[in-house]
């Protein structure tokens, strides 16, 4: 053979190898979970299902113990969220966070890890502060995000996997450094390759918008500019970051979700994506009542470039997997996170210290007029809100016959445009906490932004509100 021949057939190879390398190397799996024609189907790789597999194995549970005998919150001091729990209970349940959360540390050393050991009862440690609040919150998914969870529900070890701070978190993102006024123009947080969106070009930020704010997620409208959707492409980008994020968290395509005959009719999708949606919104919800009360308790070190607090996603819980621990539930065999036992004085919530952002939302009657209220520039319903939230779902539900009208309000100061599509937001935020509580959503009816007097200023509480009138 000539060296001309030789040389073109190692230039060939290497072209090959170089457009191949991005391709599975077979045999790949496919399950289809559509009807034939659909391209519903998923595509699985096993060398790397191995390493996913491996990676959500389950550790195995401590013996049971006898739940009677006297309380803790009677024997201990200083028990403020564990104290409906019998002594053997409450021991086993130490133990067990302990191997889940700060197993390096050693059976002796464990308990120091949240304890000062020269008084156990002490709060000195943020770590300890951080477990009570995670307990519960634990105990809030399991007994009230059971359209996301279902009874399979959580326990610590599903975030931790055995170390004390989960591997996937999220924080605020650092201002870009580059000159915005410069050549490179604004790049808008996107063109900046981030695991975030899967390695994608899209804005690296899928999370502060949708999993700390409320920002509208969909952006197809029903009808053409100008009249009904205004969703710009940009928008739609941060969209699809997050639909990126989500798939790559539980090692899925679009089709596990959405029915590629139309990707954005709810009609003949599948189950999984009402169970995402309740999602979204459960990562929200704790973010906003559990994670960022906790800004004031964590130290410098442990807070992001904008010194936020770690705030969860998907890949927090599911690691790869389209069900967390592969489905395999681990909360069975914990019922105390289940939730706290009736007639219990832990069924109280415990006050985290935290800065005040926003004033104490207005009490509602069982059936009468609600406000919530929002802090300056956020559409998120904070832990206040969202008690109101949930009192005025519950009257709902026991007024069947009942609906409520939603208004948003905003300044008359600043940019009208701006204002009222904060206001708007706000009252999505609002209604979208009543349907995720199990209200239907034509029982909750939207109204126009409305703007305050115009001597009130943006700062002013009653110009960052939402009222929830009953009709």
């Amino acid at each position: 053979m000539s060296r001309a021949r030789i040389a073109s057939t190692l230039v060939a190879a290497t072209v090959a190898a170089v457009l191949l390398s991005g391709c599975e190397r077979p045999p790949p799996d496919v399950v289809q979970s559509g009807f034939r024609g659909t391209g519903m189907e998923q595509v699985y790789n096993p060398r790397r299902l191995e390493k996913v597999i491996a990676a959500n194995e389950v550790p195995p549970a401590l013996d049971p113990v006898d739940p009677g005998g006297p309380k803790a919150g009677q024997v201990y001091q200083n028990v403020k969220v564990l104290g409906d729990l019998g002594v053997g209970e409450f021991t086993r349940l130490m133990v067990a966070m302990t191997n889940w959360v700060a197993p390096k540390e050693g059976p002796e050393a464990a308990c120091v890890y949240c304890h000062n050991p020269a008084n156990l009862a002490d709060d000195s440690k943020y770590t300890k502060i951080v477990a009570r609040s995670m307990i519960q919150m634990t105990r809030k998914i399991n007994v009230d995000w059971k359209a996301h969870v279902a009874n399979t529900g959580v326990t610590c070890y599903t975030c931790h996997r055995g170390q004390p701070v989960p591997q996937n978190v999220w924080f605020k993102p650092a201002p870009l450094t580059h000159d915005v006024k410069g050549m490179l123009g604004d790049k808008a947080l996107q063109n900046s390759p981030a695991t975030s969106v899967a390695l994608a070009s899209l804005p690296y930020d899928p999370f502060g918008p949708y999993l700390s704010d409320a920002k509208p997620i969909r952006v197809i409208g029903d009808q053409a500019l100008p009249n009904g959707n205004r969703a710009s492409t940009k928008q739609a980008e941060f969209t699809y970051g997050l639909m990126m994020h989500m798939s790559d968290s539980l090692g899925v395509n679009c089709t596990y979700c959405h029915n590629t005959r139309s990707m954005a009719e709810w009609n003949g999708s599948p189950p999984q994506r009402a169970t995402a949606w309740y999602g979204i919104r459960m990562a929200r919800s704790m973010n906003n009542e559990y994670m960022e009360p906790l800004t004031a308790t964590f130290p410098a070190h442990r807070k992001g470039p904008l010194g936020d607090v770690a705030k969860i996603n998907c890949a927090t819980c599911h690691q790869g997997a389209y069900k967390p621990l592969f489905g395999a539930s681990m909360a069975k065999d914990h019922p105390e996170l289940g939730g706290v036992k009736p007639g219990s004085a832990a069924a109280a919530p415990v006050a985290v210290p935290a800065a005040a952002t926003s004033p104490t939302s207005a009490t509602t009657s069982s059936m009468g007029p609600a406000t919530v209220f929002f802090a300056v520039g956020s559409s998120a319903v904070d832990a206040d809100g969202g008690k109101v939230v949930g009192d005025l779902a519950a009257a709902l539900k026991a007024n069947p016959g009942a609906k409520v009208s939603i208004s948003g309000f905003h300044s008359a100061a600043g940019n009208l445009a701006q204002n009222q599509e904060l206001a708007k937001n706000r009252a999505f935020a609002v209604r979208d906490g009543l349907i995720a509580a199990g209200i239907a959503a034509d029982r909750v009816v939207l109204e126009k932004p409305m703007q305050t007097e115009a001597n009130i200023s943006g700062e002013d509480p009653r110009a960052r509100r939402v009222d929830v009138a009953v009709r």
